[in-house]
């Protein structure tokens, strides 16, 4: 377990860590937290068949949900390969959803 130690917003001492990631990462998870978005947009003209996507990098948690939202309403046309941009600064995080998967 990861324990973080505050005392007036400032973080004192991260411990139970067992690397430099971890603490960082405890850090970031106070401080900014900050998560990688996985979902599905529409494929053109095949109503039943989606494109899986997902962020390029990790965005702000407060930011998924617009995130989402601005991807429910795409639709790409075939042929969609891995790593694709299929909209680019998306909900204005400046962060791209990409493809995840082949659809030919």
């Amino acid at each position: 377990m990861i324990t973080v130690t505050c005392k007036d917003g400032q973080i004192l001492t991260v411990s139970g860590n067992t690397c430099k990631k971890g603490d960082q990462y405890a850090r970031n998870e106070v401080t900014n937290p900050e998560r990688m978005v996985t979902t599905t947009v529409r494929l053109a003209d095949r109503p039943h068949e989606t494109v899986s996507v997902k962020s390029e990098r990790s965005i702000p948690k407060e930011k998924i949900f617009d995130f989402v939202k601005a991807l429910k309403m795409v639709e790409v046309k075939a042929p969609v390969h891995i790593s694709d941009v299929i909209l680019s600064d998306v909900a204005g995080t400046g962060v791209a959803a990409v493809a995840t998967v082949n659809r030919l």
